[in-house]
Parts: structure tokens; sequence; C-alpha cells
């Protein structure tokens, strides 16, 4: 008999995808969904209609609903999450965090045979990241030559204010970016960062006491068709392309310089796979094994929205300016690691503006 793949938040964007792909690798699908607002409107999405999916109306916060899901499936993809930058901190880790370990105490209670489960983690787990110090302003060559790495604290109000949008070293210079790495310190900047690192380091631990094979994928900015123009988390191309297509002025943060390493659907759901596939995913010293799935290339957001305009074909305006407290200045990752697995990313942004594009203008 094929096994079965729970997938919890299965009804959302990534979720669909990956039910869709793993169909045709043969497994059986059972959805866990809430369908609540804004993402959904409480009914099944068309998308996973009539495709022999078992489609399961609960909640991950709720334990007789996860057990009632859990129950006979050989692997789980758990990607249901709470993502906002509201100040309902709480929320984030009742869902997120409470939800993961809600998974791994009906596991080690009821004895579940699950053989692996799979985490959707986020690169804001990251925060602003890895910077360092390049300036030569000391008259020591000694002291010039030591270039100081740091993990800066969250921008400040007054800083946006300023608009020096930057991430300065201790001596007020523009310090250099490194893309993220899986090995480097996290410091999120937000609540939902927050959650997403609590919920990786539960998880490892559990899965390594208890034997259950566990990897977290930190996603970057995830894009294309079935991302929920009412999902007010769902980013660029999501903001973009509404505003494009309805001619209002394409808004674009701080000064447009920030980097994102915006990444192809398709990409993830490949990854996805890998990470159920590949035993080398299983295990690490930390308990799980962690990995950037990301684009592999950074783009300017100014850029972005230039693309958008472009393939929309809109003359709205692109008006720069205003800011989020809790964005990172740039958010792009090193994903040498996975590659080193035979994962490559496939698509450019030009594809996930296009396939969006053509949706929404179906679909809304």
């Amino acid at each position: 008999m094929r096994e079965k793949v729970l997938i919890t938040g299965g009804a959302g964007f990534i979720g669909s995808h990956t039910a869709d792909a793993l169909s045709k690798h043969g497994y059986r699908i059972r959805i866990l969904d809430n369908l609540q607002p804004p993402v959904h409107s409480g009914k099944w999405p068309a998308y996973v209609l009539n495709k022999g999916f078992e489609l399961v109306r609960g909640d991950v916060r709720k334990k007789a609903d996860f057990l009632k899901a859990l129950r006979g499936v050989s692997y789980v993809y758990h990607l249901a999450a709470y993502q906002d930058q509201r100040p309902d901190f709480s929320k984030f880790f009742e869902t997120n965090t409470v939800g993961t370990a809600l998974l791994y105490e009906l596991i080690v209670e009821k004895k579940l045979p699950i053989k692996k489960v799979i985490l959707a983690s986020s690169q804001f787990a990251y925060g602003d990241g890895k910077y360092q110090c390049v300036h030569n302003a000391h008259p020591s060559p000694m002291l010039r030559r030591t270039r100081k790495f740091f993990y800066p604290e969250p921008r400040t109000e007054r800083q946006f204010k300023s608009k020096k949008f930057d991430i300065l070293c201790s001596h007020g210079r523009i310090a250099k970016f490194f893309p993220f790495r899986e090995e480097q310190p996290l410091v999120p900047t937000n609540s939902y960062g927050l959650s997403k690192e609590a919920l990786e380091r539960l998880a490892f631990r559990l899965g390594k006491t208890y034997g259950i094979p566990t990897t977290a994928l930190r996603y970057s900015v995830v894009q294309g068709p079935r991302q929920s123009p009412k999902n007010l988390y769902s980013g660029a191309l999501r903001i973009f392309t509404v505003q494009a297509l309805s001619g209002k002025p394409i808004t674009v943060y701080e000064d447009g310089l920030q980097t994102r390493d915006f990444v192809n659907v398709n990409d993830v759901v490949s990854a996805n796979i890998l990470a159920l596939k590949n035993p080398r995913t299983n295990f690490s010293a930390f308990g799980g094994e962690v990995f950037n799935v990301g684009g592999g290339k950074a783009y300017r957001v100014l850029d972005f929205a230039k693309l958008v305009k472009k393939i929309t074909g809109s003359s709205s305006p692109i008006l720069i300016g205003g800011f989020r407290r809790t964005d990172t200045r740039h958010a792009v990752s090193d994903i040498g690691k996975l590659k080193k697995l035979g994962w490559r990313p496939r698509f450019a942004p030009e594809k996930s503006v296009r396939d969006y594009v053509e949706w929404y203008q179906e679909n809304f």
C-alpha cells in the first residue's frame, strides 16, 4: 500500500504545491488545515479538490484535531503557521511553537510510527544576520587588518526616520553583509522569527531524544501562484502585483536598495521532496538537520518592483519610502549546504511573477 503523508497547512500556498508533487510521486495525501481568514474563506480552495486528497479541517493547536490527522500516516510536513508582523506576539508561539511541541508530544504519547517530520522554518530566524566592519580608519596597520564580525540588533526607529537604512558598524560606517549560513547564530527581529527559532530548537531536541528524524527548511521569500492576496504577510510579489493591476502606486519601503533572494515555489517543492527522500537530511549533532532554501541570487527590491511593473504592463508609479521596524535590511541565504545534496534553484523571479500574475487575473 502506498504510504500516506500528512501536510499541515496543506490548503495553503506551499502546502498545496507540495501535495500535488507528492501525489505524483505515489504518496497518498492527507491535508490538515483550519481554513481561517484572511488566507482562506472557510472553504477548501478549488486547487485541492477532486485530486484524491483526504481533507481534514482542524487546528494544530487542538490535540484531538492533530491526533485525528496523524493516525495512519508515515511522514509529516508541518507547514501550518501564523504569519504576520502585528503585535499579537503570543499567537505566533501558540500556533507555531506550541503546535510543533504538540506534534512531537502526540508522536511520543501515542507511539505513532512516524518515519520523519519535515518542518517549515524561515529565513526570518536569522534576523539581520552576519556583518563585518571593513573600514580602514585606524592608524595602526595591524588594527586596520582586523575586521570585526558582528550580528546587529534591529535598526532603531530614529535610524529609519533619518533615512539611514544600512547596517552600520560601531564606527558609523556601512558594514558588509554576508549571506546567511545554517551554522551562524540566530538573532530574529520579530515574533515570527523568534517562534521559528524556538520550534527548531524544540523539534531538534525532541527528535534526537525520541529517535524521530527531523528536517527544518529555512525558506527565503517564496513566490508563485496560490499565494493568497488576502495574506498581508505574503510579501513583495503579492503587494506589487495587486497595486500594479489596480493602477495604484507600487510602494517600496526604505530606499529600495535592500536585497532579497526570492525563490520560486517549484524550487521549494523540490527541496521538500528531497528532504523526505534523502536520509542525509535526517540527523546532525544538533538533533535534526537544517537547510536554507533560497533563490541563490540577491535582488534589489526596487528592481523587483520594476520587474512586476514591466510584466503587468502597469502604468503605476513606483513610490519609494516608509519602513517597517522589524524588516531586515538584507535577507539572502547561502544555499551551498543543500546544493551538496544535488538540489538547485531552477526558476528565476520572472517565472514567479508571470505565473502569479496569470493566476491572480484568473481568480480575482
